[in-house]
């Protein structure tokens, strides 16, 4: 059997008094992309440093490539990239000297970092830009430069903490096709968002943490499984939700719900049935209305 890329077992971690991670077990397997989803807070943030070996557990295990991080901390962060919230690039330099400076900074030769960068320009589509100094490039095109510098030196795990943050749809989108690309090379992404679209979209497998504590974990379909069958919603004339309502499906579980709605709405008022989406396993979750912790 196949070892996992990452292993987690009882990970606690407080600041003071607050108690951030509260016992996480969390088993992320090789390949493709792994989407940890949680509100502000959750801790998200506080467990990728735990395994890029940037914060010290108070309690607990963490395997990242198969190497503890607290006890062979070199082995693990020469197994990893890690891409934070905020684009780390020089905005003086131009695309093509910030990935040529991080290449000799890796230890690569002046030829070797040249050839690098140049693959990478073309992995991103940054040619147009190349030769630009960064301060003039938008959000979207930064944090592609920020992700392309995190791969100068091949790793077969990939931390990317939040990595669309602030980005519009096109530039969000564009790095999504990014994402997936390198997943599709057999590279392990560890994806961190509070986008319910991009974790439904790019991840393989879903966990959702809430309070310092995983709350479920599985594939997207899995996860809206748990939430029921179709839900029946009533819509004012400007489309407006008025009331949701979980769901079989059935005919005879959808019609004893308009039945019992009749009373409180008007008869204007318009029926739609749709399938769970990461919204509802979201607001489920993290509202504590499910009680069991894991698919």
């Amino acid at each position: 059997m196949t070892s996992p890329a990452i292993q987690i077992t009882g990970l606690h971690k407080s600041f003071g008094r607050q108690a951030v991670l509260r016992g996480i077990d969390l088993t992320v397997p090789k390949g493709g992309v792994f989407a940890l989803l949680g509100p502000n807070g959750a801790g998200k943030t506080t467990l990728i440093n735990i395994l890029s070996t940037l914060v010290v557990p108070d309690s607990g295990t963490a395997l990242v490539a198969g190497r503890n991080v607290m006890t062979e901390r070199n082995a693990v962060k020469s197994a990893i990239s890690l891409t934070g919230q905020f684009a780390a690039v020089d905005e003086v330099l131009t695309c093509e000297e910030n990935l040529i400076m991080i290449g000799r900074l890796y230890g690569l030769s002046a030829s070797q970092a040249k050839t690098r960068a140049n693959e990478l320009i073309i992995q991103f589509d940054l040619t147009a830009a190349a030769k630009k100094r960064v301060k003039t490039y938008s959000g979207g095109m930064r944090r592609r430069l920020d992700l392309a510098i995190s791969l100068i030196v091949p790793r077969p795990i990939i931390f990317l903490d939040e990595p669309t943050t602030g980005l519009d749809t096109h530039s969000r989108r564009t790095l999504w096709d990014i994402i997936l690309q390198l997943a599709g090379q057999g590279i392990t992404i560890f994806l961190t968002t509070q986008y319910l679209e991009e974790a439904d979209q790019l991840a393989d497998t879903i966990a959702v943490i809430a309070d310092g504590r995983i709350v479920a974990s599985g594939t997207p379909e899995q996860l809206k499984a748990r939430i029921g069958g179709e839900q029946l919603e009533l819509l004012s004339d400007k489309d407006e939700v008025l009331c949701t309502v979980p769901t079989s499906g059935q005919i005879h579980d959808v019609q004893r719900a308009l039945n019992e709605l009749a009373a409180s709405f008007p008869s204007d008022v318009r029926v739609n049935l749709r399938r769970p989406s990461m919204d509802d396993v979201f607001v489920a979750l993290t509202s504590h209305k499910m009680e069991d912790t894991h698919v």
